[in-house]
């Protein structure tokens, strides 16, 4: 591609926002004839610069192998040529090595037309694609083959001695390894045999094949995940219905820039996806967990975007820890060895891996040979709170737990037994597989658990027996000593209260503290730490001279304005106590100084994680539906639970504090109104931020708590997508039916999206797709029903609490038509609608 068209090229695609990137401008080749040898670092690209293929090597102990760590084996990969990291697509001969050794192999056509790899010091063929190592080779012309790379990713070989069109011999996508691309068939050639199907990497060290597998079903149109040599299904994505599979709706058919099809006809059976734009590059794999995600890459954040996992919780995944080993659902690490048991495979646990499992510490005396079965000296561990392990066997006309306990302890090669009135006498022999935590519902537990008493060594229980001794007496004298600190506590606490009435003025406003001037300027170092500014004034760091308690201390500027606020907060939040309402600690009063005191919160403003790159945390999905909850209670409190009503007013991220955990916080309370129980409504001056507005305080009307509903909707849009709602973005754009482009309106996108099942399109990219469909479906409702134009349409913040804490559900909510007027209209108007939504605080 000449250089002034390759750079022309690279401009619309960045016009285009596109993450792929532009193709790359060299001259490197594509394809491999008769006469060329491939070798060394040498590398074939794709001719839209998206693909590379090449020789890569990986050490032999990554395998698992006892040799050298410093002896290489040699591979064939195709991966994606953008991506920093190499992230392969496929590896010749389904993921095993190709040769071993110091010197790189060389790929090239062999006599008989077949593409091969050779040792450069022996010239033997060391693999090939369209023939096995021996096998009787194909009598074709070697000049009328050629290898090539195509844009989709595929290596094919073609015989092109027909000028009019080419014969494909043979193709990388008939034999994928973990990875399905745009354009390539999951399923089974019906007529030939041939099933394609994706098969796990064995661990993150090297493309050696795994244990998992992902396949269509041999027996019904549906996709499976399983154990590549067993009949194990672990996970299955339900009946394809046309559109979807039933148990994977979030990857439809009809995504834009995104198409999925399933084919069931008399010749074959297959999945396959396309994407409209070349450029993007993503992909479909099952990872080393054996799980199933759909990943696109982000070039902005240089990143993978996980679209979706299945299955969703990697303990469903079949054998993940592998033998004598418990998976968690909730604790870290995920795999975790049964008592006695330790790792048999440290480094292989180490690159991900674990499915090697556990290896008894002890041997058992009945196994190691020193006693017969019946007189057996080992014992009976018991382990409650776990699904039971597979490969049970049902023990018949056993009625008690002690002769369950005896049947297997007369058995060498019994490891565990479990008894229960309703399933018997269950024991287990060799090793235990797929035990799994017992996960918690509610207060009820898993059906299918119980207590497995697991068989030990004798000199195994009784080193765990001295070891509990040992506990015991530590825990013992851990008590007493803590006992004593409280005591030393207790007094010391009495000592720091009196000195600090004295230290403190006698004016106090109920159990408000009233600071002095001085106080405060010393405390906070006259003022040096400054940690904030609002509106109203700026926000210091200090710490109390008489405790070890940090405190935020709010100096109001402006005599009219800051004693407004000044009155507010002290009549509004000094009154009242909520765990998601920062606590006002006291306040000064001055002169015309005005001071507020605050508890001090770590980590500051939900709008510095949400919205700045540096400076914030990373807030998982976790963390920001509990901070969506505890807001609405906090609002929930402020509206129905305190004598006279509090309307906030000005609910926005940034009056939204965090605690050291993240516990949210209701902050800045100096435009909030009250409204007394024998009204519904009060009419006041519009206060408040644009972008966060109610409809109502523009048309000048009175206002109800509901306007801090419309606030807090507009908030939960913000914590799904981690950006302001405020803000233009380039793929919110487009063509609207007289020609004229038109900015879709983030919340109005919300909708509509939500309408069409799609929210997990809306969720902030940093989460990766990292999230729980259902929260994120509910928090999407919950958010369109608050942002309703008429206030009588939207919940109360006691509903929203009880919709988000999953005790009733909401029905799905309509667009919301007047902001779907305003923003969505051609876009030199609508530039000057968002300016004017991300102006300054309108008070």
């Amino acid at each position: 591609m000449p250089p002034l068209l390759c750079a022309l090229f690279a401009i619309i695609v960045v016009h285009l926002g596109d993450g792929g990137g532009a193709p790359a401008c060299s001259a490197a080749r594509d394809a491999v004839s008769a006469g060329h040898v491939l070798a060394g670092k040498d590398r074939l690209v794709s001719n839209n610069g998206k693909f590379a293929l090449g020789f890569f090597t990986a050490p032999v102990h990554a395998a698992g192998e006892s040799s050298a760590p410093n002896q290489d084996k040699w591979f064939l990969g195709i991966w994606f040529n953008k991506v920093p990291s190499q992230t392969n697509v496929w590896v010749a001969n389904g993921g095993e090595p190709i040769m071993d050794g110091a010197a790189s192999p060389e790929l090239t056509i062999s006599d008989d037309g077949d593409l091969a790899t050779l040792n450069p010091l022996t010239k033997s063929i060391t693999w090939s694609a369209r023939s096995i190592i021996g096998a009787t080779k194909n009598s074709t012309t070697t000049n009328n083959t050629v290898a090539v790379l195509l844009n989709s990713g595929n290596l094919v070989l073609l015989d092109t001695s027909n000028l009019s069109e080419s014969r494909t011999l043979w193709q990388s996508f008939d034999h994928p390894t973990d990875t399905l691309l745009p354009s390539a068939k999951l399923g089974r050639d019906k007529v030939t045999g041939l099933n394609r199907r994706l098969i796990s990497k064995k661990s993150m060290a090297g493309p050696w094949p795994g244990p998992f597998c992902f396949e269509v079903d041999d027996d019904t149109s549906q996709l499976v995940l399983k154990l590549c040599n067993s009949s194990m299904d672990y996970w299955s994505s339900g009946a394809w219905n046309g559109q979807s599979f039933t148990s994977i709706p979030e990857l439809t058919g009809n995504t834009p820039g995104f198409h999925i099809a399933f084919v069931n006809n008399s010749r074959e059976e297959f999945l396959q996806f396309n994407v409209t734009n070349e450029t993007v590059v993503t992909r479909n794999f099952i990872d080393v967990n054996g799980q199933n995600k759909h990943q696109v890459w982000l070039d902005g954040s240089q990143d993978w975007l996980t679209l979706y996992s299945n299955p969703k919780i990697q303990c469903d995944v079949y054998g993940i820890c592998g033998p004598f080993a418990v998976c968690s659902y909730s604790l870290m690490p995920l795999c975790s060895c049964m008592k006695g048991f330790s790792v048999r495979s440290q480094v292989d646990w180490e690159q991900g891996d674990q499915t090697g499992g556990c290896v008894r510490e002890s041997p058992l005396d009945c196994a190691s040979g020193n006693t017969s079965a019946a007189a057996s000296t080992d014992k009976f561990y018991p382990m409650s709170m776990i699904s039971l392990p597979d490969r049970a066997q049902s023990m018949q006309g056993v009625g008690s737990s002690d002769d369950c306990s005896k049947v297997c302890l007369n058995n060498c090669s019994c490891t565990a037994y479990s008894y229960g009135n309703s399933r018997g006498c269950l024991v287990w022999h060799t090793e235990l597989f797929n035990a799994k935590q017992q996960q918690s519902h509610g207060g009820e537990t898993d059906s299918d658990g119980g207590i497995m008493y697991l068989r030990l060594s004798a000199r195994e229980m009784q080193s765990r027996r001295s070891n509990k001794r040992r506990v015991t007496v530590g825990v013992v004298v851990g008590a007493c000593t803590a006992a004593l600190c409280v005591l030393v506590f207790v007094v010391a606490l009495i000592i720091v209260r009196r000195s600090r009435t004295k230290n403190r003025s006698s004016q106090n406003c109920g159990s408000l503290v009233a600071f002095r001037h001085k106080d405060l300027r010393s405390e906070t170092k006259n003022f040096s730490e400054k940690i904030g500014e609002g509106g109203f004034g700026s926000v210091f760091k200090g710490q109390l001279r008489d405790s070890s308690t940090c405190v935020a201390v709010k100096r109001l500027d402006g005599s009219l304005q800051g004693e407004k606020q000044f009155r507010a907060e002290v009549s509004s939040i000094g009154t009242i106590q909520h765990i998601n309402l920062v606590n006002l600690i006291g306040f000064c009063c001055e002169g015309d100084s005005r001071f507020l005191v605050y508890e001090h919160m770590p980590n500051r403003s939900l709008d510095i994680h949400l919205f700045r790159s540096n400076g914030g945390s990373f807030l998982s999905w976790s963390t920001r539906y509990q901070i969506a909850l505890g807001v609405a209670r906090g609002l929930c409190y402020l509206h129905e639970s305190c004598r006279d009503r509090i309307i906030h007013c000005d609910i926005k991220p940034q009056n939204i504090l965090l605690d050291a955990s993240f516990l949210p916080k209701i902050a800045d309370f100096g435009m909030a109104k009250f409204v007394g129980r024998d009204f519904s409504r009060v009419l006041t001056t519009m206060r408040g931020t644009m972008g966060y507005l109610a409809p109502e305080w523009i048309s000048g009307s009175a206002i109800t708590p509901k306007v801090d509903v419309y606030s807090y909707g507009m908030v939960l849009l913000e914590l799904v997508s981690g950006t302001m709602n405020s803000v233009r973005r380039s793929d919110e754009e487009r063509e609207s039916s007289d020609g004229s482009h038109a900015v879709v309106y983030f919340p109005v996108q919300a909708a509509r999206k939500l309408l069409e099942g799609d929210v997990m399109s809306l969720l902030d990219q940093k989460l990766r797709g990292e999230a729980d469909f259902k929260e994120v479906e509910r928090v999407c409702k919950v958010a369109c029903w608050c942002i309703q134009d008429d206030e009588v349409d939207r919940p109360t913040m006691g509903q929203v609490v009880q919709v988000l804490e999953g005790v009733v559900d909401c029905d799905m909510p309509p667009l919301p038509r007047l902001l779907q007027r305003i923003f969505e209209t051609p876009s030199s108007v609508s530039s000057s609608v968002l300016f004017v939504a991300s102006s300054p605080e309108c008070r």
